[in-house]
């Protein structure tokens, strides 16, 4: 909860990931607050209100994930809203007439994007949906002490430089500070 709402006014693709990562936390615990309690939530080093408010956090999260049948895949619709708002964002980007360097950089890994959506046998819904869940896969991989080829590790740099400055430019937009 608390780095959560820290990383989605910093940067909102880091907070995508790591809700991500909240989602697989809470399946791992088979969706039960008690292991959660146990395994994650007394972890924290905070004062028992604040402890009461991310049990909340981590309670109501839970519960979403039941009642969206997310179980065992899926993202929440909270997190694939914020997916969609930075989706749109590089939208509103790509046809501004003053974001030619934005343009550039989005058209300089566009070949990987395409790349890895063929890889994912194309089921992502866009662009930004297929850098992240690129970066996600790779991080799990890495996780699971699996094998990652240095053609990959190179891809997710380059992808994870474009999706730094889409971030950037998503915070300047939610400040009022994106002229576009």
């Amino acid at each position: 909860m608390i780095i959560a709402s820290q990383k989605k006014k910093e940067n909102i693709i880091e907070y995508i990931l790591y809700m991500w990562q909240i989602e697989d936390l809470i399946r791992a615990n088979d969706l039960d607050m008690s292991k959660i309690d146990k395994y994650i939530i007394s972890s924290y080093k905070q004062s028992e209100d604040v402890l009461l408010e991310i049990r909340d956090w981590w309670a109501n999260l839970t519960e979403m994930m039941r009642l969206e049948n997310k179980q065992s895949s899926g993202h929440l619709q909270i997190n694939i809203n914020s997916l969609n708002d930075v989706h749109q964002l590089h939208l509103r980007l790509m046809k501004a007439p003053n974001e030619v360097a934005y343009q550039h950089l989005f058209n300089s890994v566009a070949a990987t994007i395409k790349e890895f959506d063929t890889k994912t046998g194309g089921k992502l819904s866009n662009d930004i949906e297929i850098c992240v869940t690129a970066i996600y896969s790779t991080f799990l991989l890495k996780l699971k002490q699996q094998e990652v080829s240095t053609q990959t590790e190179q891809a997710v740099k380059v992808l994870s430089k474009f999706l730094a400055t889409l971030a950037n430019k998503y915070k300047k937009d939610q400040e009022g500070d994106l002229d576009i």
